[in-house]
């Protein structure tokens, strides 16, 4: 069993700007609590993918892919939230929450592909 490769890729470049994001604010902006739950999931969901490449079995495989697929709608809704509390700006949100559904998207079809 394996994660697609493209969605890993695009896993591991959206947790480096997660990484970047949290950096930022908690150095900057003084925000330690939303963006420290941000980090978490946002980097989960690569994380996720690659525990799933060694999973033992195929509805383990599926768990790990849903996983990251429940994380990164968890991130959707700190970036949100940072935004509406005005600690990111309009275009950088813009940007994060494209790629963020993005990788949405290509685990929703990968969980109805092995469903």
């Amino acid at each position: 069993m394996s994660a697609d490769s493209v969605t890993k890729q695009k896993s591991l470049a959206f947790a480096k700007r997660i990484v970047r994001l949290y950096q930022y604010l908690t150095s900057e902006k003084k925000e330690f609590v939303m963006s420290k739950q941000l980090l978490r999931s946002g980097t989960s969901i690569g994380a996720n993918l690659a525990e799933a490449v060694y999973a033992s079995s195929r509805k383990d495989f599926t768990a790990k892919l849903y996983i990251a697929l429940k994380e990164c709608a968890e991130t959707l809704y700190w970036l949100e939230l940072l935004y509406e509390c005005d600690y990111l700006s309009a275009p950088i949100y813009t940007s994060l929450r494209t790629d963020c559904e993005e990788l949405r998207k290509m685990l929703s079809s990968s969980t109805k592909t092995l469903s």
